[in-house]
């Protein structure tokens, strides 16, 4: 079995459907691996403890900037218990298995804190989220110091700092780290976006204006509008009112968000698209917005948690969102 292999945002640079879809009701299907027969082989690998095969199905990917190829190892049950001996014993790959360890052990880390208010979480439960937090944080450290140039450790320490609760000023430099090795990387505007939540400390309305200005200095074409779209469902989340999001204002903006990222000819459909668009399709339908059809039909069907992970049923929610527009 691939353990979690499915659930995580995807798509192909070349074909949606080079794996084959294994469509449920109303022809909504959640893609494997990225829907690409390489992430597959390397997902695989991973989840049979074969580091030297994992190794080589890394060949056609850059863990170090490819945050969607990095995902989908995350999920990969077991994959913490093995990893760390790789790290250990092979000095060549070193920064590799660090970075992957690292990565596992946020997405593991939250895994035992589960997605329950903090004043429902045990004192168990804590402590093991801690615990994996620091072993992640020591490993993506080490990761960074050790391939300077790469991005995704950053990426990663963004989330475990939240967690672990790190001071402003070590979030702060570590975004900043992230912003200068690719200051319009759409992964860690979309991370600071959840940092800049009320929940996480942030005022209400930061994170949205700070996705603005951020996507305000990208080209057409740029996926860093999601981060206007995550602004906005985030909202959403942070709200009593389901029907905040129902506002001409907010469904121009987000009409135009669209179609100067995603919807635009420039818009590059590079491994993890549908990611993006499900990002977009949850924020317009939220706002009622008729645009969230184009989404819809580009993605064909095809269905990611995230966003939709902030739905009691997300698949249903989806499937209901894509029946109505």
């Amino acid at each position: 079995m691939l353990g979690k292999l499915f659930g995580r945002g995807g798509g192909t640079a070349v074909d949606p459907h080079t794996l084959a879809p294994r469509k449920g009701k109303h022809g909504v299907y959640t893609l494997r691996a990225l829907g690409d027969p390489r992430v597959l082989a390397l997902v695989e690998a991973a989840d049979a403890g074969d580091w030297a095969a994992v190794k080589a199905a890394l060949a056609p990917f850059d863990l170090g900037r490819e945050q969607a190829v990095l995902g989908q190892l995350t999920d990969v049950d077991g994959l913490e218990e093995w990893i760390v001996r790789a790290a250990d014993e092979d000095e060549e790959h070193q920064a590799t298995a660090l970075l992957i360890s690292g990565a596992r052990h946020v997405s593991w880390g939250w895994e035992a804190r589960t997605s329950a208010r903090a004043v429902d979480v045990t004192r168990e439960q804590w402590q093991t989220f801690y615990e994996r937090l620091r072993i992640a944080e020591e490993h993506l450290l080490q990761a960074a110091e050790l391939r300077p140039d790469w991005i995704t450790p950053w990426r990663h320490l963004l989330t475990s700092g939240r967690g672990m609760s790190v001071d402003d000023s070590v979030k702060q430099a570590r975004l900043d780290a992230g912003l200068r090795r690719d200051p319009l990387n759409p992964d860690i505007h979309l991370e600071w976006v959840s940092q800049l939540q009320p929940r996480w400390g942030g005022e209400p309305g930061q994170a949205l204006e700070f996705a603005q200005k951020a996507f305000a200095g990208a080209p057409d074409g740029h996926p860093l509008g999601c981060a206007v779209a995550m602004a906005r469902v985030e909202q959403w989340v942070e709200s009593d009112d389901g029907d905040c999001l129902q506002d001409p204002r907010i469904r121009a903006e987000l009409r135009e968000a669209a179609e100067r990222s995603i919807l635009h000819h420039a818009y590059e459909r590079r491994l993890g698209w549908q990611g993006d668009y499900n990002i977009f399709a949850m924020a317009l339908s939220l706002a009622g917005s008729s645009t969230a059809s184009n989404v819809f039909r580009e993605l064909d069907g095809v269905f990611t948690e995230w966003p939709w992970t902030f739905m009691s049923d997300p698949q249903k929610a989806y499937a209901r969102f894509r029946k109505a527009f």
